[in-house]
């Protein structure tokens, strides 16, 4: 199958909406998201890249539709009220996804390259959950202005946003922030939040992984059903405003971080404009605060420091944009994200010590 580079010629930005875990919500806020920036006037398309379960055709009651080929050859996208939608959905019906990898590689490249997706402001991508073969995919064969990443608080999907973060960097796409969705129920006689995965106050995964909190979202009934040209949901509408803001620090701002390394048994930080960070390796490791090292319930470090040796040292040093850097240890370690306000708090607890 030929791939038509040209069918995303016209097309602005393409934001990737990825959970890494399934079940936090992320295909039903990628629509949202699609169609309130429609809603705004933006050129918009919405591609679901889920090929074993694909939700788009549910999610918009739009089961019975039928995608057509243009005279180029290019399957025509479902027009609906201006947003131009296409899956995987529309061209299987209800019959179920059995194939295996490369099938499933060239159904996603035919989604891409061979829709005629016109001219777009924004191209929304729903990712399927994970961090697989359509991930990379996607990620190697375009470039993608961003990803955001749909989580919750449970301490699983903390573990797995850590590792999206990790695979996004690794493709060097940035990484546009974080949407907390479920993060609490709103009581609608009382309007208590209750945190039914554990109360967390605003701006905590931006202190643990160093990307921007977005939003976080409560539990909503109506985030399902808001697709409608008279319904604009406020919390939709503030993520949107977010995201439009988070595209455009990324397109003005470039990464500062020059070099990374260790030197007397600290990780060193050197950026271009000839600023250095650096940080004890053993310090480092054991502020850990991924969700396998930070307790979700009390908040309290679960790293034994017994076990962490003296002379641990970092086996890779990967730049998170513009961040925090992730670090792959010598003791197997390999899920922690260190914010440079981790560095930075290091490095003035180490000065004010070595002061007399």
């Amino acid at each position: 199958m030929s791939t038509n580079p040209f069918s995303l010629s016209k097309v602005k930005n393409v934001v990737a909406i990825s959970s890494c875990k399934g079940g936090v919500g992320k295909s039903t806020l990628a629509c949202a998201l699609a169609w309130e920036l429609a809603r705004r006037g933006l050129k918009t398309g919405l591609l679901d890249a889920d090929i074993y379960g694909p939700s788009l055709p549910s999610l918009f009651q739009l089961n019975d539709a039928k995608v057509k080929s243009n005279e180029f050859k290019l399957l025509t996208p479902i027009d609906y009220k201006g947003l131009k939608l296409m899956s995987f959905g529309f061209l299987l019906g209800d019959a179920p996804a059995v194939m295996r990898g490369p099938i499933v590689t060239r159904y996603i490249q035919q989604l891409l390259f061979q829709t005629d997706w016109g001219e777009l402001d924004f191209l929304i991508i729903d990712m399927p959950p994970g961090t697989g073969d359509v991930q990379l995919t996607i990620t190697q064969s375009i470039k993608l202005t961003g990803a955001v990443i749909v989580t919750t608080h449970h301490s699983l999907s903390l573990v797995d946003t850590a590792r999206g973060i990790l695979m996004f960097e690794k493709v060097k796409v940035p990484i546009l922030g974080v949407i907390e969705n479920m993060a609490y129920f709103l009581a609608p006689d009382t309007g208590k939040k209750y945190y039914i995965f554990g109360e967390q106050k605003a701006g905590a995964l931006s202190t643990r992984f160093g990307v921007k909190t977005l939003l976080e979202i409560p539990i909503l009934e109506d985030l399902s059903y808001g697709l409608s040209a008279d319904k604009a949901n406020p919390y939709v509408q503030k993520a949107v405003d977010e995201l439009l803001k988070a595209v455009e620090r990324t397109q003005s701002s470039q990464s500062e971080l020059k070099d990374a390394g260790f030197r007397d048994d600290r990780v060193v930080l050197v950026f271009s404009d000839g600023r250095e960070m650096s940080a004890k390796a053993w310090d480092l490791r054991v502020k850990c605060a991924c969700a396998l090292c930070l307790s979700e319930t009390t908040g309290k470090s679960l790293v034994d420091t017994k076990k962490i040796p003296a002379d641990i040292n970092p086996v890779e040093i990967l730049p998170l944009g513009n961040y925090a850097v992730g670090i792959t240890w010598s003791d197997g370690h390999s899920s922690g994200i260190y914010p440079y306000s981790m560095f930075d708090s290091l490095e003035k607890v180490y000065e004010k010590n070595k002061t007399p």
